[in-house]
């Protein structure tokens, strides 16, 4: 009986689905997190008289047919990339993007990272790092005697000296941004990786063509909207349920057949 397996394929579809939905949930306090949503496909159909075959000798032919479904599959599950709101926090090194494009991580084997997360400290000797310690590129030291940090909407970084009147520049912060973002390959610690779906990084200062501004003293939050998120996973639930009732209709169809004399 194929309603078995179709409405088993949909139970393992909803259970996917709530389980995206509960990621989603538990990084509603995630700074840069995008929420993420899945899509699916139909499976392959059983063609028990096919669409367009001839049905009779005049040539006349079959407009419809019978497509037998064989359930559903999990296609994607995709980031939306769309602006979270900007939480102001006073604090001077931390950063949010206004706008399209990444910060650049490199991380300690050598590869390059991008985030959205600017919750940025400074290491022993000076260096803007993650607060795992990874360096923020272009690689940007603020001097040990530095008494203000100062990061403007085009990512330059100047520092204020003991002594001095005037703001001393100390680098110049780079945003990367992807044909496709979705195709980033997220690696956890709010980390991701460049991609053949994604493309090659585009870099460029913020506030450029096509790049987002800088904002100092703010982070930005997740965007994930609860009232959203709680609505599909009522209906991911009921769906659930559903294909559960076809599993146990199917189940008391077989019964019948087996008690029959």
């Amino acid at each position: 009986m194929r309603a078995l397996g179709v409405a088993a394929t949909g139970m393992m579809a909803q259970q996917l689905h709530v389980e995206v939905i509960a990621n989603n949930i538990a990084n509603m306090t995630t700074t840069g997190y995008k929420r993420r949503r899945p899509e699916f496909q139909d499976l392959l159909y059983q063609s028990q008289r096919r669409i367009g075959a001839v049905s009779s000798q005049e040539g006349t032919v079959v407009p419809a047919g019978v497509q037998l479904g064989l359930g559903v599959k999990t296609a994607a599950v995709y980031r939306i990339h769309e602006q979270g709101s900007l939480v102001n926090t006073e604090n001077p090194l931390d950063l949010a993007i206004q706008g399209d494009g990444f910060f650049v991580v490199q991380l300690p084997n050598g590869d390059t990272a991008y985030t959205r997360s600017g919750n940025f400290q400074l290491s022993p000797n000076g260096t803007l790092v993650t607060p795992d310690g990874y360096a923020v590129a272009p690689g940007i030291t603020v001097p040990a005697e530095a008494i203000e940090v100062s990061i403007n909407g085009e990512g330059t970084v100047s520092v204020k000296l003991p002594g001095q009147t005037e703001m001393v520049e100390v680098g110049q912060l780079q945003l990367a941004t992807f044909v496709d973002p979705a195709g980033l390959e997220a690696i956890g610690d709010n980390l991701l990786l460049e991609t053949e779906a994604s493309g090659p990084a585009i870099l460029g200062t913020p506030g450029s063509d096509g790049f987002g501004k800088v904002q100092q003293g703010f982070l930005e939050s997740s965007n994930v909207n609860p009232v959203q998120e709680i609505t599909a996973l009522i209906a991911a639930q009921r769906a659930y349920e559903m294909n559960s009732k076809v599993i146990s209709a199917s189940d008391q169809m077989l019964q019948t057949v087996t008690q029959m004399r």
